[in-house]
């Protein structure tokens, strides 16, 4: 059994093995269609750089004269997000509106798409890889390099900046140890009736990266691959036909409440939910499971072809791939994706840092044309599987 503490993963298993990952793994995608002006233009509508911009300084300043931030599906307890927004407000006096908090990759592409042209659009989306490779082919990004660009590692990023990593971690499973009499520490032990109604995937795995990770994670344990997930769909079906799965859609509040006891999910936000459920009286537990390779994943951040505060955007990029922005995520439990170069350079929190335990094995990341073909067979099978 491998037990994740409240806000940790391993520096030297994850930190450095998902560096060598990415490296194997990089984007191919070559997309420069999205260049298009913002509905409220400028020369920050199409800067690929604060550089092209005309500076940091200009940057800051138009940021300022726009005032406002829109972002999408960013809930404060997620990788420290509340932090973040708040120290990024009281550094620059920019507004930020948080629509959606609760919501999906899926929902932030599509208010994208919807929202075009409208003041309430997003200006900034974080989206899990599947998302941000559609995105970039659809072109709903405007490429953008922040000034640390050369700290990303190049698998971690799209070449043209339409998109780029900003923290990631290991799927895992959190437990109330008060509600659930033996909690389980592999995906196989899900299939028991003691668990029945308790079985949770943070939302539906054709909408949510998190929860489609999730049944990648259980096909590596039930004998898939990252090229094959339907053993890990058939899977959640006989959980489903077993009253073992609950397919609704998990929050710290179902986690407080009881009503999902049991969650497949990130471990940084598993152990998230751990600690700010604590004083609720949940016993939260979080286990990598034992019965399968260690699946790892990023999130990508990207900005809006059509961002109505293109500075202001560009500017909460170049706030999140600061070292304080990074440190940020850091303390959020996640691995900030310039985590390599800061440690190299000696800028990353090391108390943050000595705190997280080591996740035993090597972990696996999907490279791009695993992350389609995962999501085609969620889109194609996962409703059938349910019922």
């Amino acid at each position: 059994m491998r037990v994740i503490n409240v806000r940790r993963i391993g520096v030297a298993a994850l930190g450095g093995t998902l560096a060598v990952s990415l490296a194997a793994c990089g984007s191919t995608n070559n997309s420069s269609s999205n260049s298009s002006s913002a509905a409220n233009g400028g020369a920050w509508a199409s800067a690929t750089s604060a550089t092209a911009g005309g500076g940091m300084d200009a940057l800051i300043a138009a940021a300022k004269k726009e005032g406002s931030l829109n972002v999408i599906t960013l809930p404060r307890n997620w990788a420290n997000y509340g932090e973040l927004m708040d120290n990024f407000t009281k550094k620059y006096g920019i507004k930020i509106n948080d629509s959606n908090p609760d919501g999906s990759s899926a929902d932030e592409i599509t208010a994208i798409k919807t929202l075009k042209g409208q003041d309430r659009a997003p200006d900034v989306v974080d989206v899990g890889m599947p998302f941000a490779y559609s995105g970039t082919k659809e072109g709903d990004f405007a490429p953008y390099q922040v000034a640390t660009w050369n700290d990303i590692p190049a698998a971690a990023k799209d070449p043209n900046g339409n998109w780029f990593n900003d923290y990631g971690g290991v799927m895992s499973i959190g437990c109330d140890a008060k509600r659930v009499s033996v909690c389980p520490t592999s995906f196989k032990q899900l299939d028991n009736p003691m668990y029945k109604g308790m079985v949770a995937l943070k939302d539906d795995p054709s909408q949510a990266n998190a929860a489609l990770m999730g049944v990648a994670a259980v096909a590596l344990a039930k004998g898939g691959t990252l090229d094959n997930i339907q053993p890990g769909i058939d899977y959640f079906g006989k959980l489903k036909k077993d009253g073992i799965f609950k397919p609704i859609k998990a929050t710290e509040s179902t986690v407080e409440t009881g009503a999902t006891p049991i969650l497949l999910f990130w471990d940084y936000l598993n152990a998230s939910y751990g600690k700010d459920t604590a004083a609720k009286g949940v016993q939260w537990k979080v286990a990598v499971p034992s019965d399968s390779p260690v699946l790892a994943g990023y999130y990508a951040q990207a900005i809006n072809a059509n961002a109505p505060h293109p500075a202001a955007a560009r500017l909460w990029e170049e706030y999140l791939f600061s070292v304080e922005g990074q440190n940020g995520f850091l303390k959020g439990g996640a691995h900030p994706v310039q985590q390599a170069a800061m440690t190299a350079a000696g800028t990353i929190d090391k108390t943050l840092l000595a705190a997280l335990p080591v996740v035993t094995g090597t972990p696996v990341l999907p490279n791009e044309a695993q992350n389609t073909t995962i999501g085609n067979q969620v889109s194609a099978g996962w409703a059938k599987a349910l019922g």
